[in-house]
């Protein structure tokens, strides 16, 4: 949409906010975020591609308040529906760019359909994008859904202790991710992604922590029958594993920071305190997207924190004084 024009005191038109507050992402990071803002009494609008990378989770058991588990599509479900109760509007479209706009105190938000939205404050929650283990088609969605295939051991390591635990990562990460999973179980693997790629210290690292390490050249992974078959170069049978957890990092999706003439770390993150003290006034960042860890119960914390900073930045600009500083 784009707004109507607002006028300045003593003459010039301005442009007028569409909202106070302008969420981008629909994870547990935004959605907390724009609950919070919308409890606030705030105009708050979420935009959102529907690529929240927590809708994958088939179950998290370390989300606080579910012992029973709960399942990261129905937890984003929950949310939503708990925010648009309180009047916060979720919208699911693409923002292709993010600008300043000239001579205002005014973020706009550029859609990939042509649509414009101008806002006064912005909190970017767009999460990663998991680098995915390459199975056949047809077949990544099933083993993640048998619980064959996963990629957060810290959701649910403690759900497969005493299993057959493979991890595909030939650099420090996997070697890392291996030695957390053996509290777990005794019997894990580190299996490579070309190749084994670690230092004579991390190997005696490994060794002390009776982590094996296969030293073949992955050729193909499979499901079969709720677990995982690893095929490797030169090896007639494949190994059977009950479960895989791919150590291949994440891309975070930070590229609507350039438009704000904004840059993230080496690694593309958002600095890990994002949440709390503003990438630029009145611009915060929440969730994955931040560098540190990534865990639902840490995203719906910063959105919160996120939220709560943008609110009171806002009321500073509305002349109260007396803002909370929490």
């Amino acid at each position: 949409m784009t707004p109507a024009g607002g006028t300045r005191p003593g003459g010039g038109a301005r442009p007028a906010p569409d909202c106070d507050a302008l969420v981008i992402g629909a994870g547990p990071a935004g959605l907390t975020a724009a609950l919070y803002l919308a409890r606030y009494r705030r105009r708050v609008r979420m935009l959102h591609d529907g690529r929240s990378r927590a809708l994958g989770a088939p179950m998290a058991w370390n989300v606080p308040g579910f012992p029973e588990g709960i399942s990261g599509a129905e937890l984003v479900a929950r949310l939503a529906e708990q925010g648009e109760r309180y009047g916060a509007i979720i919208e699911r479209a693409r923002v292709e760019r993010l600008a300043r706009i000239p001579e205002s105190n005014l973020f706009e938000a550029v859609l990939a359909d042509g649509g414009r939205y101008r806002v006064r404050g912005l909190i970017l929650a767009t999460g990663v994008v998991t680098n995915e283990a390459m199975l056949a088609e047809g077949e990544h969605d099933e083993a993640v859904r048998t619980g064959a295939l996963r990629y957060c051991p810290i959701c649910d390591g403690f759900e497969h202790r005493g299993r057959r635990i493979a991890v595909l990562g030939s650099d420090l990460h996997g070697a890392a991710e291996a030695m957390f999973l053996k509290q777990y179980s005794d019997d894990v693997t580190l299996i490579p992604k070309w190749r084994v790629a670690l230092t004579s210290g991390q190997r005696a690292e490994l060794a002390a922590s009776d982590v094996r390490i296969e030293e073949r050249q992955l050729l193909r992974l499979a499901h079969r029958g709720g677990r995982i078959e690893v095929v490797l170069a030169g090896v007639a049978e494949p190994l059977i594993f009950d479960t895989l957890y791919p150590a291949l990092g994440s891309e975070p999706r930070s590229e609507l920071l350039a438009g704000l003439g904004l840059d993230g770390d080496a690694n593309r993150c958002l600095p890990a305190d994002a949440f709390a003290e503003p990438l630029m006034p009145g611009v915060y960042g929440a969730g994955d997207v931040l560098a540190g860890l990534d865990q639902i119960s840490t995203a719906t914390g910063q959105g919160a924190a996120a939220a709560t900073r943008l609110h009171n930045w806002l009321r500073e600009g509305e002349g109260h004084a007396m803002a909370d500083q929490r």
